[in-house]
């Protein structure tokens, strides 16, 4: 909620404390609360007297610091580590301030001749912006262009005086010519771009720096000998590092690179000559809006400004620009296709790259921008709401678009600003369950979670309204260009050249194909009603194939897919009405042929994609199990039992499938749900072969049983191809041991017996297929010993015999199917496990070995095993079970089944620190959102020079990526530097940082 106007502060006084007003939202404290007092109890006696006696005389300023410190760990911290810095920025001017800050780094970096130094004075220079803009942000002192433009500032010159103390030392060990210490980079041949919202001087609070790093060796002062490639790649890494790395005392930013040519296979810093070359021969459109926003920030302006110049032809067209009509309008087709109906849910939504958030106001302005700033400069502003003023203002949009889009990008800013102020992390994603999210809500000056959602829904869908309409009048794309013809009798000669132009290798072979169809060779193609529809669709469907980069393959796969279907007719009808869903056929053909199968066999599936509800909420457990019980209570008989029951599986699968390729689904959030609806038929199941079982063999007394999901059904992590990995625990009356039934059973015998007709259940072929491949070597016997324990068993042998890695699976241990009582006791033994006493140093030295074991077995070179590559998922898994078992006795929250849970849960509460938790974090995001689009269109192993260009795009956009190649760079960096984590926080015990409440 935005904060009230400042009023007029007592006779001119500028200091930010007479300035702060609190949110509406924020009480007003009677008294110094305690956790502010805590927070400044280690300073001298006269600065917290100070502290203490300013915030008594004002109560605003005094209800904003109660605000923060009962919100954001990060920024609480900031001022626990020096309360003095908080009492010299609460009675100074903060713009000046700010400004004498950064002039104070610049002279202090300038007089250094130490790396640490620098490190140092460019860290304090980031925690003082980060708390004088988080105050003067919260307490309404400072509006959106001041926050971004203070924040900008302070990056703007951290990176230029490490710039010039890196030509310095350059000189020192003449690398370079003394002149390239003098002139402030004047000369210097190396040039640092900022792009994105650095470029554009609006920063978000904890955002990374995107940079591209160039060099012109003609002009560049290298000293004789020394080769320009290899000395500023050297030097760009040597700036990351000043920049990113993080100390006792922070970081500055991180820095992300990845915006250059190609940036799986090109150096961290390129020639001018080699990287125009590269936009001359191959730049793409968002090459294009990236440079938009480009802006010189640190070596030689100069060179960046006349390297922009350069380039300007190829970001701004002469003429108005039709071209970039049809592709911008393409662009927002991919990325926002099949998105959804009007449902935003407001847990967990992604502010930035969400529905309606402020990724969709960025692309309104710069498409249009795109479109028309060739001819118009006044449209060649990099800052998103002046843009949106300048087109209103040339008539390409409404002053009501303006004004909602411009409103709304200031809330959703100030909301993306205050997520990042918790923790100081890179997030854009609200909480995801109501305790914290109301929390937040608080934070940002709401009653509650209901006020707050309100308040952001009713932004999202205004965003989302605009956003749908852009293009609105454009025409669609462009129709095929010749003609696609497919007579009955032999191939039409124009259509095979219309068919090479769209890129099939074999036109004569595709175009048989298609008569095929039309002939009604597939059996469900045979009825006149089918074929009709079928004419209509073909162009569409031709084009769409080819547009996914392996038109034959593709093709090949369409042929498949309607010779597999029983009845086409339905689907057919479908398509002709909804040329998105042709495309979204054409995307899963060439995609997924697994999800494709799938859809052969139950093409009716498909039609649930035109349902408004199919984009809401998923089905939660309760509603999930309700449709499966009133589908198997329609079962004539076992087997039809266990038909549905795969049938039902097979559907929500492919349901949940078509989510995560159309992009509507988070990789969390669709191993939620592959794991919600395995839950659901093992419960379901496990019921019915129970029943059937006690109508065998009666019961025992005191009978218990207990399922236990482990790996990734534990965890909530699965995919489409997922097995089950289960532990079966009971336990009895050992003084009655024989069951009752007709042919009674003896002791564990019983449940041996009925834990085999439960696999059974699971894991029998039927004519509807497999449910699921069901592992049990994860219960203690192993592979050989009784297929269930005894619960007093289990718990012996964890206590005495299990190996390291035994407790390290028990992490992820979760009770699916068990009665009430039971389950509490059998989380009670697993909670006992966790919380016991483990060696780190051994426990360490273990999971070292063991993941060495599994790198001889599996091999971990390829980066995209995403699985055993090193600092791949396995890697990321054994971290956060090395934290639980490691930690869990004196710090029980991070107790999760989920390795990102876990993560989270270790940084919240100290034992991981910020940059660490924020890696980890967002490394298992960007793995699992790409195995899980992986494991639905591949059946082996992944190759990225086979793959199609389709699924190449499809794995960029699942990466939140413009392109396979920056993906690529993003995955390479991202697993060194978890492996670089692994490395440092196995090999030597974790120091425990302070404990949060």
């Amino acid at each position: 909620m935005a904060a009230r106007k400042s009023g007029t502060a007592a006779a001119g006084d500028r200091s930010l404390i007479a300035r702060l007003r609190r949110p509406s939202g924020y009480p007003v404290p009677q008294a110094l609360p305690a956790a502010v007092k805590d927070a400044i109890a280690g300073a001298p006696k006269p600065v917290r007297t100070r502290i203490e006696a300013l915030l008594a005389a004002h109560e605003e300023a005094r209800a904003v610091l109660a605000g923060v410190v009962a919100h954001s760990p990060f920024l609480t911290d900031l001022i626990r580590v020096d309360p003095a810095r908080l009492a010299a920025l609460l009675v100074a001017e903060p713009v000046e301030a700010l400004a004498r800050a950064r002039a104070a780094t610049v002279a202090t970096v300038g007089a250094a001749t130490d790396e640490a130094e620098v490190m140092a004075a460019l860290r304090r220079l980031r925690a003082e912006t980060a708390l004088t803009v988080a105050l003067a942000d919260i307490g309404g002192v400072f509006d959106l262009a001041t926050v971004t433009g203070e924040l900008t500032a302070t990056a703007d010159a951290a990176l230029s005086a490490a710039v010039d103390f890196l030509a310095r030392e350059g000189v020192s060990a003449r690398k370079l010519k003394k002149s390239a210490a003098e002139g402030g980079g004047v000369g210097l041949g190396y040039t640092v771009l900022a792009m994105g919202k650095h470029g554009a001087r609006e920063l978000n609070y904890s955002s990374d720096v995107d940079l591209i790093v160039l060099y012109d060796p003609e002009i560049a002062p290298l000293a004789k000998d020394v080769e320009a490639a290899p000395f500023f790649v050297r030097m760009t890494q040597r700036l990351v590092r000043l920049i990113q790395e993080r100390t006792g005392e922070g970081y500055v930013a991180r820095v992300d690179l990845r915006l250059r040519p190609d940036p799986a296979s090109t150096p961290a810093a390129l020639s001018v000559e080699a990287a125009l070359a590269y936009y001359e021969r191959e730049g793409a459109t968002w090459e294009r809006a990236a440079y938009i926003k480009a802006r010189p920030v640190a070596g030689d302006l100069d060179l960046g400004h006349d390297f922009l110049k350069q380039l300007a032809p190829f970001v701004w067209r002469r003429a108005l620009d039709y071209a970039a009509i049809a592709d911008v309008h393409a662009m927002k087709q991919d990325i926002h296709a099949f998105r959804g109906h009007e449902a935003i849910a407001v847990e967990g939504h992604n502010v930035k790259l969400g529905r309606g958030g402020i990724r969709e106001i960025e692309f309104f302005a710069q498409t249009q921008q795109l479109i028309a700033g060739g001819r118009d400069p006044r449209l060649r502003t990099p800052r998103t709401l002046e843009a949106l003023a300048v087109l209103a203002q040339t008539g390409w949009i409404g002053a009501a678009a303006r004004d909602e889009l411009s409103e709304a990008y200031h809330f959703l800013r100030r909301v993306e600003h205050r997520l990042q102020m918790v923790a100081d992390a890179q997030t854009h994603s609200l909480p995801e369950d109501g305790e914290t999210l109301a929390g937040f809500a608080r934070f940002m000056g709401y009653e509650d979670r209901a006020a707050f959602a309100q308040a952001l829904v009713q932004r999202l869908s205004r965003v989302q309204d605009h956003y749908s309409k852009l293009f609105e009048d454009a025409p669609p794309r462009a129709a095929v260009e010749g003609r696609l013809e497919f007579p009955e009798k032999a191939d039409d000669r124009e259509t095979l050249a219309t068919l090479h132009r769209l890129g099939y290798a074999e036109p004569k072979v595709a175009s048989a194909t298609v008569r095929g169809w039309l002939a009604g060779e597939p059996r469900a193609l045979r009825p006149d009603g089918a074929r009709e529809e079928l004419e209509a669709v073909v162009p569409l469907l031709v084009d769409a194939l080819a547009r996914g980069g392996a038109p034959d393959a593709g093709l090949n796969a369409a042929d498949r897919f309607f010779r597999e279907m029983p009845t086409a007719q339905p689907l057919l009808a479908a398509l002709r009405h909804n040329p998105d869903l042709v495309r979204l056929l054409a995307t899963i053909l060439g995609t997924a042929p697994r999800l494709g199968e799938m859809l052969a066999h139950r093409p009716s599936l498909l039609d649930a994609l035109l349902d408004p509800a199919f984009f809401g909420a998923l089905p939660d457990e309760p509603e999930l199990a309700a449709r499966l019980a009133a589908d198997l209570a329609q079962a004539e008989d076992e087997e039809d039992r266990l038909d549905r029951a795969r049938r039902f599986r097979q559907e929500c699968h492919v349901l949940i499938g078509v989510r995560i390729l159309s992009g509507t689904l988070p990789a969390a959030r669709a191993g939620e749900a592959f794991a919600r609806l395995a839950d659901v038929l093992i419960r379901s199941l496990e019921e019915a072969a129970m029943a059937r079982f006690r109508e065998a063999h009666g019961t025992l007394p005191g009978a218990e049983l207990a399922v236990l999901a482990m790996g990734k059904l534990g965890g909530r992590e699965m995919t489409a191809g997922s097995d089950l990995d289960l532990i079966v625990l009971y336990d009895f009356d050992a003084e009655h041991p024989e069951s009752d039934g007709p042919r009674p059973l003896y002791g564990g015998q019983y449940f041996a017996r009925l834990t085999q007709r439960i696999v059974s259940a699971l894991t029998t072929p039927t004519n509807a297929g497999q449910l699921y491949e069901v592992d049990l070597r994860l219960r203690p016997s192993g592979r050989s010993g009784p297929v269930a324990t005894s619960l007093p068993r289990f718990k012996v042998y964890q206590a005495e015999e299990a190996w390291t890695w035994e407790h390290m699976a028990l992490t992820r241990a979760r009770v699916v199917a068990a009665s009430p009582g039971f389950r509490s006791r059998v989380e009670a033994a697993i909670a006992q496990v966790l919380a016991g006493t483990h060696e780190t140093r051994r426990l360490a030295a273990d999971i070292v070995d063991m993941r060495g074991a599994i790198a001889d077995e599996k091999g971990d070179d390829d980066p995209w095993d995403l699985k055993y590559a090193r600092g791949g998922l396995i890697d990321i898994e054994f971290i956060a079970q090395y934290l639980v078992l490691a930690y869990a006795a004196q710090e029980p929250r991070i107790i999760d089944t989920s390795t990102l849970r876990v993560v989270e849960a270790a940084q919240r509460v100290g034992i991981l620190d910020a940059q660490d938790g924020q890696l980890l974090a967002d490394a298992c995001r960007l793995l699992h959102d790409l195995t899980q689009v992986l494991r639905l269109a591949l059946t082996g192993p992944f190759k990225p020079s086979e793959a199609s260009p389709a699924l190449r795009r499809l794995l960029a956009r699942a990466g939140a990526m413009p392109d396979f190649s920056t993906l690529e760079a993003r995955l390479f960096e991202t697993q060194q530097a978890v492996r670089a984590t692994f490395e440092r926080l196995l090999h030597a015990e974790p120091k425990r940082r302070r404990r949060r409440a």
